[in-house]
């Protein structure tokens, strides 16, 4: 019995180090969000024309009819070719796919990798430099985004901040977003600011250049209540449990626990995803 009970204890633990789940998505003794209305009252469904980061588009997959014979064709050459491939990894391993495939944030140009995270994840902050590297050099095809996840109160307030940094940075109000993201983990992370209100924010923004009245004007703004839409559809979509999470082209879910990759070394993490890239690359 007590060995039993060991084993599960220690199964419970491995899980626990590899992701942050909806359960422990924030400290217990955090104090509520003070959230603004706009982070609150986002819908679960939304609108495919929303507006996010580079084109932000929920690119669902083409409608256009195609006659029979000829998708038939196209489906047989494209298996034929994936499967001369010698892959790595296996699908119910190392990846889950999807099925149906899932709209994705961007447009059908681009191969898509999209990091589903939340700044109060410790795995998510362990994880930021590597993923920085590996975007730094990923292929010119393959196109990297993030998606805040919404688990609760405070991951919607977070979630919003995320967003209203993405546009202060497209408008050239921010900097460096790069720098304020670490400083965001930082803060909630190594100073212990859990950055539960708007105010608290705020102060973090204005740290990093930010003027009141512009962060004020983003935070309020139509395109930000519209991002934390879509990252509330697509976290449902993708069905999201726990973070960090890689989803490649709305087709294929991964994580650190999955691809075998350990906490300090995440190169079998980036080793699935250049494999699914490179799968998705020759349809």
């Amino acid at each position: 019995m007590n060995k039993r009970i060991w084993i599960s204890a220690l199964a419970t633990l491995t899980l626990f180090a590899a992701a942050c789940s909806k359960e422990d998505a924030a400290p217990a003794e955090e104090p509520t969000a003070a959230t603004d209305p706009a982070a609150e009252s986002a819908p679960d469904a939304v609108e495919s024309t929303a507006s996010q980061t580079e084109s932000q588009v929920v690119v669902e997959e083409s409608a256009a009819e195609v006659e029979p014979e000829a998708a038939v064709i196209v489906l047989a050459q494209a298996d034929d070719v994936s499967a001369a491939r010698n892959w790595q990894f296996k699908e119910g391993t190392h990846f889950t796919r999807m099925i149906p495939t899932q709209p994705t944030v961007g447009g059908a140009d681009k191969i898509e990798v999209a990091e589903i995270f939340m700044y109060s994840c410790p795995h998510c902050f362990a994880l930021e430099p590597d993923i920085n590297k590996w975007a730094e050099g990923k292929d010119p095809n393959v196109r990297f985004v993030r998606i805040p996840a919404v688990f609760n109160e405070l991951a919607k307030l977070h979630a919003q901040l995320y967003y209203t940094e993405v546009f202060l940075a497209q408008s050239g109000k921010l900097k460096d977003p790069a720098a304020f993201r670490t400083m965001v983990f930082e803060e909630f992370h190594r100073k212990n600011n859990r950055l539960t209100s708007q105010v608290a924010i705020q102060r973090v923004f204005a740290r990093a250049g930010v003027s009141e009245d512009d962060f004020n004007r983003t935070w309020n703004s139509f395109e930000v209540n519209q991002a934390l839409r879509v990252a509330a559809d697509l976290a449902r979509r993708y069905n999201v449990t726990s973070v960090p999470m890689i989803v490649v082209n709305g087709k294929y879910r991964t994580d650190t626990r999955s691809a075998g990759a350990t906490e300090g070394d995440y190169s079998k993490l980036f080793e699935v995803i250049d494999e699914l890239t490179a799968r998705e690359g020759l349809r």
